[in-house]
């Protein structure tokens, strides 16, 4: 688990997926959690490194939706401990 901040969102997303990186962790075996809206890079930029789940506490853009949906990523939202929205190819999600 790696877990990195910074001001803006997109930078701490930049800063997670390097340190998992230099980890050499497996980023299809996880999910990348962010505690803001998932924007269209986020999407884009998650999946370029191989990421396959990506949950937001707030809501995705439409257009984030359409590329996670386009590009085989799980897309949920919302994600609250007993609920979420899934916005994009949730099945790999188990009940």
């Amino acid at each position: 688990m790696e877990l990195r901040e910074d001001v803006g969102r997109h930078n701490a997303l930049d800063k997670t997926l390097g340190a998992l990186v230099q980890a050499r962790a497996d980023l299809a075996a996880g999910f990348m959690l962010v505690t803001s809206r998932a924007s269209y890079e986020m999407v884009q930029k998650s999946a370029a490194m191989g990421v396959t789940f990506l949950a937001a506490l707030s809501a995705p853009t439409s257009f984030a939706i359409r590329h996670a949906q386009r590009c085989g990523m799980t897309l949920v939202a919302f994600a609250r401990r007993e609920q979420h929205v899934v916005y994009a190819n949730g099945q790999r999600l188990v009940d």
